[in-house]
């Protein structure tokens, strides 16, 4: 029998999916919280999560929280540090091992974009964007510092560019080893986990390709939602829609169901 669900919904579990039990995780604001705690109710139990403000080992009491300093987080944390200890010291040093941020904006390389929307390319002059975002916050940190990154966004051509307005958060830069050319401890991101699909990058040029899509999606919905000529992988499959068990560990977090609306 089909369960239902929301695009958004199936896209925090697939994110939630790339989390492992006992890794040391940070999460965003908004969904990323959401998957990350999924994660943690559902088959990731021992995982270690902390938030870009400090608060650490937290488990959401009465709903997704708002913010990373939320109070449905503060309740039972084990401990209250500071963005300092979390994003200078244990993401920055290498030892966090997973992180999921949001992002307004992607390209073909996994470069985030979250500063502003100018609709063309920079040049050494900068000018205000014609829209403003919220800026990086602590995703620029966790994209250069975590092992790796998941990045969660609505699938709009519009937020799918050849290349960024502004580059908040590195991805892979202009793709193949330009990364590793710069001293980043973390190793990019492994995943754009989005409303329609899972894109992953390829091994050898770390351009984005679609891994698996949705259930109500299809490849040639996905490659015209993309500002890029898609490419699908060797491997592309349709993800497993979620179980009852998922949907009912993701609802026991988002229990005021603001993830309940596509």
């Amino acid at each position: 029998m089909s369960l239902n669900y929301t695009r958004q919904e199936m896209m925090a579990i697939a994110a939630g999916r790339e989390i492992r039990d006992g890794e040391l995780a940070i999460f965003g604001v908004g969904l990323s919280l959401l998957a990350g705690f999924f994660a943690q109710a559902h088959h990731a139990p021992n995982v270690r999560a902390m938030t870009e403000g400090g608060i650490y080992g937290a488990t959401p009491v009465g709903g997704l929280p708002w913010g990373v300093e939320c109070n449905r987080l503060c309740t039972n944390a084990v401990s209250f540090t500071g963005g300092l200890d979390a994003l200078g010291f244990l993401v920055a040093s290498g030892r966090c091992e997973v992180g999921l941020i949001g992002a307004a904006q992607v390209d073909r390389f996994g470069n985030v974009n979250t500063t502003g929307i100018w609709g063309e390319l920079l040049d050494e002059h900068y000018r205000p964007p014609k829209t403003r975002l919220t800026g990086s916050g602590g995703a620029n940190d966790i994209a250069s510092g975590c092992q790796r990154v998941v990045i969660m966004l609505a699938h709009e051509k519009k937020r799918f560019a050849e290349r960024v307005d502004y580059l908040t958060s590195p991805g892979y830069l202009s793709g193949g080893n330009a990364r590793a050319r710069y001293p980043f401890r973390g190793g990019g991101p492994s995943a754009m986990v989005t409303t329609l699909g899972i894109l992953r990058p390829d091994p050898e040029t770390k351009e984005f390709q679609l891994d698996a899509y949705f259930a109500f999606s299809s490849p040639a919905e996905i490659r015209a939602q993309t500002g890029w000529d898609l490419q699908f992988a060797p491997t592309l499959h349709i993800a497993p829609e979620p179980t009852e068990e998922e949907l009912t560990a993701l609802r026991r977090v988002d229990v005021t169901g603001a993830l309940r609306r596509n």
